[in-house]
């Protein structure tokens, strides 16, 4: 589908935007080109969208279910018990909600961990954005356990072909404290041979650090170091434990980190994510909003937002990590991370594209986009969602919204019943 943005701002000017198979092919002042969708994009400005290094979709069924507890009553009392319950279609349309609220936050690539892996699948491509999908892989250091994980990664890996280009697939090995040595190696091992990335907890709580040493007798980097772990396909999310020495490694083997502020605060993990060692050791890290069990909703700005704030209250500096820094952090470095390629409005790139409204309030006046977008707006500034050159949202309505909502709806509450 061919589609021309007509009378829109970007980069302070007054553009058209054509777009032909997802690639930006002119930008000009005045278009001539015929298009089978033309949008108005006056009184908005043209945005690379946003990308959500770290989710577990089909949580947005547990939303406010299980708030203000200790992290380990919530996990393991209310938490892991209802996530024992859910089937395939429980999953299906936790996803579809998931895909719904990021799409009317202008998010249109998601890294996700949960359940049931091809109902996410089946949620992504239907709703036109693309997912890096892991299943949980959990084997608790049992043998059998492993060689059912490994069968089941293979299966899926073979199984997401089928939803290309939508759906790529990664490894999602749980944690340390929770999947053996011999399958991180086997992981390792099959990721390097089909290039794929591989999406880890990593450091979110002090207790990580002490199993690995007692298990181990090893840092917990140090440990994933070792057994050939670390490479520029690793993704460790969260991170709030990690210090210089740990950066140090992740620098040398180009690993990434997402770093979730949202969700650590929420479940008071202990420490912030040192934003001022990623900085000075040049590790590569965006953003993500977690599970909306932990964070409760999927707004990547409101996350943003926190994540600049905690960085200059954490070191008492007002000037670092400022708002187009933070804002390039969730989508240009992020598409870095996620080898999507240039993530910006230039002829020749394929980025997916939002148009945020200017005639918004909060973004009354508007001296700085960025500064507007990151410190004054939230995710309903969003008007219009381009995704792989489709268009998804539109005067932000997303086409078959209300059943997606009535549908999960009764799913959470059924859940909760059974």
């Amino acid at each position: 589908m061919d589609i021309l943005i007509k009378d829109v701002m970007l980069d302070n000017e007054t553009k058209d935007i054509f777009i032909q198979d997802g690639r930006i092919t002119e930008i000009t002042e005045h278009s001539t080109k015929k298009a089978d969708r033309v949008i108005n994009g006056k009184n908005k400005v043209a945005l690379p969208s946003f990308i959500n290094g770290h989710t577990h979709a089909a949580m947005t069924l547990f939303r406010g279910y299980a708030d203000d507890l200790p992290l380990k009553v919530w996990l393991e009392e209310k938490i892991w018990p209802l996530e024992a319950k859910l089937t395939e279609e429980d999953v299906y349309w936790g996803s579809k909600l998931a895909c719904l609220e990021m799409i009317k936050n202008g998010v249109t690539v998601f890294n996700d961990m949960y359940w049931h892996w091809e109902a996410t699948a089946r949620a992504a491509y239907e709703m036109g954005i693309r997912g890096f999908l892991s299943g949980v892989f959990i084997d608790m250091f049992d043998e059998k356990k492993a060689d059912k994980e490994i069968d089941e990664n293979i299966r899926l890996f073979e199984l997401s072909k089928k939803y290309e280009p939508y759906i790529t697939f990664a490894f999602g090995p749980h944690a340390v404290y929770s999947v053996s040595r011999k399958s991180l190696e086997w992981i390792r091992d099959f990721a390097e041979k089909h290039n794929i990335l591989v999406h880890m907890h990593l450091l979110e709580t002090r207790d990580e650090i002490r199993f690995t040493e007692e298990k181990y007798g090893l840092k917990t980097v140090d440990f994933l170091d070792s057994i050939g772990l670390l490479s520029n396909r690793y993704i460790g999310c969260h991170g709030c434990w990690l210090d210089e020495y740990d950066c140090g490694i992740l620098k040398k083997k180009g690993s990434k980190i997402v770093h979730m502020p949202v969700s650590n605060m929420k479940l008071a993990v202990g420490r912030v994510v040192p934003h001022f060692l990623f900085k000075n050791h040049q590790i590569q890290y965006c953003f993500g909003t977690d599970g909306c069990a932990s964070n409760n909703h999927l707004d990547i700005i409101e996350t943003i937002k926190f994540a600049s704030l905690l960085a200059k209250f954490f070191i008492h500096e007002p000037t670092i990590l400022p708002a187009r820094e933070a804002f390039d952090l969730a989508t240009k470095t992020a598409a870095e991370i996620f080898f999507l390629g240039a993530w910006e409005i230039k002829e020749g790139n394929s980025p997916d594209i939002i148009l945020v409204d200017l005639s918004r309030p909060e973004l009354t006046p508007c001296f700085d986009i960025y500064s507007n977008i990151v410190y004054a707006s939230n995710g309903y500034v969003v008007d219009t969602v381009i995704s792989m050159g489709r268009v998804v949202m539109e005067g932000r309505y997303v086409q078959g919204e209300e059943e997606i909502i009535r549908h999960a709806r009764k799913t959470a509450e059924s859940l909760i019943t059974r």
